[in-house]
């Protein structure tokens, strides 16, 4: 079955930086895209970047600048690093797989990891 299992979140403070992974199991990742996701309290489920299979990359607006997506297919691990944190950026991410194109929507994806909490202050 597949599991994808974030890790890497904590607590920092406004301009620091954190790197989040992602191990991926029990599917062909090198064949999936893969994404990135935050939901902060009361809020809808936002896509942060996503990556296809080839390595090509997008992002959000909020994150564009200050976040890299990345992966390693040998070690099945899809990263996020994090720049210049602010504030806002404080939720719990998510990390997703999918046979989309790439992209951030959260309809592109089917499965989910179980979180890895990011606090800003």
């Amino acid at each position: 079955h597949v599991q994808l299992v974030e890790s890497g979140g904590g607590s920092v403070q406004a301009g620091g930086s954190l790197r989040l992974s992602c191990a991926a199991s029990g599917f062909t990742y090198s064949s999936y895209c893969m994404g990135w996701f935050r939901q902060a309290p009361g809020k809808e489920r936002e896509g942060i970047s996503g990556i296809d299979s080839d390595g090509s990359t997008s992002y959000a607006d909020s994150v564009k600048g200050r976040f890299t997506i990345s992966k390693d297919n040998g070690k099945k691990t899809l990263y996020l690093q994090m720049n210049s944190l602010k504030p806002e950026d404080t939720a719990m991410y998510y990390c997703a797989a999918g046979r989309g194109i790439g992209g951030f929507e959260v309809d592109e994806y089917n499965y989910w990891g179980q979180g890895t909490q990011v606090t800003v202050s």
